[in-house]
């Protein structure tokens, strides 16, 4: 399990780290600890039920995380890149929203492209997590690099916790049943 964002104090808190924050919330859940690994990730091996599951954050920028994701895929022994599952900010989904994906596009997400290019398939499993279009004439980048206000941060810290949530379905019962559960509504 992947959760995407830009390594760094500076960019916790924004909202192109909620991938992120993801993967330190499932750490903290389940008693494991992110540790620097050499695959230019953080990585803790934890249990969810009585399945292995390896967590990271890659401490690329984002728009070059496939060269922490694919060195991971390999160390991890992933040969079914559907038990890949990436958290990620959404631009398209409205802010607290959250949907599950197997495979397809890419939205855009420079995330996204560079493990699809990194790994030469999108047939990853993806938890979106909805960060809403910018307002007015601010732009994509300065959306996405700054910290939500107070309402948003609000929302954003419950579907931090839907999302692990997702991720734990996902990897105990598959992506279609977290598919059923969490597009539904």
């Amino acid at each position: 399990m992947v959760g995407l964002g830009n390594p760094g104090a500076e960019y916790a808190g924004t909202r192109h780290n909620v991938g992120a924050e993801v993967v330190e919330l499932l750490a903290s859940r389940h008693r494991g600890r992110l540790r620097k690994a050499k695959e230019r990730a953080l990585v803790a091996e934890i249990r969810i039920g009585s399945a292995r599951v390896a967590l990271a954050f890659p401490q690329t920028f984002m728009n070059d995380s496939g060269l922490a994701v694919a060195p991971l895929v390999r160390r991890f022994g992933v040969e079914d890149l559907e038990r890949l599952v990436v958290v990620h900010d959404e631009l398209d989904l409205a802010v607290g929203a959250m949907r599950v994906k197997l495979g397809g596009g890419l939205a855009g997400h420079n995330g996204l492209k560079s493990i699809k290019g990194h790994l030469h398939s999108d047939a990853f499993c993806r938890v979106r997590i909805g960060i809403g279009k910018p307002s007015g004439r601010a732009q994509g980048v300065d959306h996405v690099l700054n910290a939500p206000g107070k309402a948003e941060r609000a929302e954003l810290a419950v579907v931090v916790q839907e999302a692990a949530d997702a991720v734990e379905l996902i990897l105990t019962d598959g992506p279609t049943a977290a598919m059923n559960r969490y597009n539904i509504r």
